[in-house]
């Protein structure tokens, strides 16, 4: 067993550094153990190949330091919130047995997304149930339910329960992105068109990140939605 603190689950390879890869450069920074579980290949993404994917994967991983990373090789644009599927999520639940789950934002423009969210949030109820039995390498695994789960916030606007700050680690956070090289715009590549692969596209991840981070008194920040009210002891502990 690899114990992880935070686990993030993606409906496609290059949703987490879309969306919170500055949380996850900060909390593996800060010493904590962080891992990535892609739902599908991207196979059906109108740029690049499923072996460019895989090799964006890695190397946006190596710059946000993440050591675990897995493909569960769902169907891009066609996996079901059914058994199989929850099955699949909950083997790497508990196989990891991450105290915090980061998952898909519960609406969103690509309807993978909203659907992941939700597949991802049942599964994590079903982990700590000890009649769903699993088993992982050939040994059954031990019930295990994370802490929490919360929703990190991509296309469209959602407002946001909190604000992680990322302000020293944005700069990271767009390398990481930009290891996806085909997906995004390059001056001498040729390709469809696609909502996220024009020149302006960075120019949005730098402005979503400035408007999370400056409601919360940030540079830049990214957001999250709760399934839960968070606690605190004190109120000088929130920012």
């Amino acid at each position: 067993m690899k114990k992880l603190d935070i686990l993030a689950f993606a409906a496609h390879p290059d949703d987490v550094e879309l969306a919170c890869s500055g949380t996850v450069i900060k909390h593996i920074d800060a010493g904590l153990k962080v891992g990535i579980v892609d739902l599908t290949q991207g196979e059906m993404g109108s740029r690049g190949t499923i072996d460019t994917r895989y090799e964006e994967a890695a190397n946006a991983s190596e710059i946000m330091g993440v050591t675990e990373r897995v493909n569960l090789k769902m169907a891009d644009g066609l996996f079901q919130i059914n058994e199989d599927s929850k099955r699949l999520i909950v083997e790497q639940i508990r196989r990891y047995r991450p105290e915090i789950v980061l998952a898909n934002a519960i609406d969103d423009r690509h309807p993978d997304h909203g659907r992941a969210s939700k597949l991802v949030s049942e599964a994590c109820f079903l982990a700590g149930l000890v009649q769903f039995e699993t088993e992982w390498e050939g040994t059954k695994q031990e019930h295990f339910r994370p802490k929490a789960v919360y929703h990190y916030i991509q296309d469209r606007y959602i407002k946001p329960d909190f604000v992680i700050d990322v302000t020293g680690v944005a700069e990271r956070k767009m390398e990481a992105i930009k290891a996806y090289k085909t997906q995004f715009f390059q001056p001498d590549q040729d390709g469809p068109k696609t909502p996220i692969s024009g020149a302006d596209f960075m120019d949005f991840i730098w402005a979503r990140m400035r408007e999370m981070g400056r409601q919360a008194g940030f540079s830049c920040g990214e957001g999250f939605t709760v399934e839960r009210f968070p606690g605190v002891n004190l109120l000088t502990d929130l920012k």
